[in-house]
């Protein structure tokens, strides 16, 4: 896809194609197995405890035989993009630049296909190295709308699985986010706005109806990620994809009354149609 050989740079080439320049030149990281193993560690611990931070999390590492400051562990969750489910210091104020959306999910009861999305990343760990999976899935029906796996936390990644979605589904009424910068910036919002969806955000470390994304990263992760090591990025984006198909097709859910999410989705759109 990219030609290193063209006259054309491989910024332009980038650019045209629609795909950020990082990717391009991304390797898979060189990360030492110690410290793969130490961040599979938090990522379960995080998984188990998401209201930690990095001192309660550091206690439990170091109860589970790693030798690891508060510091290093502040590090790797931001270099993992995760942190702990509770208020944050300076929650109020928005990153330079990036307007915040007020939560609009207070006390609404989500019954509808189709009626609010919500959207999250987390990390994947490979065999050498880790990738960013990010998802959509339909609150009331559990179902993966759309997905990627991507090696940055960029907005563009963010828009591409909504124009995805988006094509393939319709507009839903809310899409609901946490405050990431990859939800907070124009390129990802104003997909959303121009669609006519309204934009619903968490507040900062909050996790409110993000637990519904929450809940897809445990079954992920424990169904499948933590079974397999991925030897590069395109065989995590296969088996992941694979997965994720599984997952909406085959795999019932209790909450939605032993359902699969495509079952689900396609009688409440059903119901919908007869309403109307």
């Amino acid at each position: 896809m990219i030609d290193r050989t063209d006259k054309l740079s491989i910024s332009r080439q980038a650019k045209l194609l629609g795909i950020s320049r990082g990717s391009v030149y991304y390797l898979p990281q060189g990360v030492s197995e110690a410290e793969m193993a130490l961040m599979r560690q938090l990522d379960e611990l995080h998984l188990e405890h998401p209201f930690m931070g990095a001192r309660q999390l550091v206690r439990q590492l170091r109860r589970l035989g790693f030798e690891v400051g508060r510091l290093h562990v502040r590090t790797l969750m931001l270099r993992m993009g995760i942190e702990a489910m509770a208020p944050q210091p300076g929650s109020s104020k928005p990153a330079p630049g990036h307007k915040i959306y007020p939560y609009l999910l207070r006390n609404v009861t989500v019954e509808r296909a189709n009626q609010v999305w919500a959207l999250d990343t987390t990390y994947i760990p490979m065999r050498q190295g880790f990738v960013y999976l990010t998802a959509i899935v339909d609150v009331a029906t559990r179902r993966v709308m759309a997905h990627k796996v991507a090696t940055t936390l960029e907005a563009c990644h963010a828009r591409e699985i909504m124009q995805e979605a988006l094509a393939n589904y319709g507009t839903p009424e809310i899409v609901n986010t946490d405050q990431g910068s990859q939800f907070t910036a124009e390129e990802f919002t104003q997909v959303v706005l121009a669609s006519g969806a309204k934009l619903s955000m968490d507040g900062r470390g909050a996790w409110r109806d993000n637990v519904f994304v929450e809940r897809l990263w445990r079954s992920v992760k424990y169904e499948h990620v933590y079974k397999y090591a991925y030897a590069s990025v395109s065989d995590a984006r296969a088996k992941i994809a694979t997965y994720l198909d599984w997952y909406n097709c085959d795999r019932p859910h209790s909450s939605i009354n032993e359902q699969t999410p495509d079952e689900a989705h396609r009688a409440l759109l059903s119901q919908l149609k007869r309403a109307a």
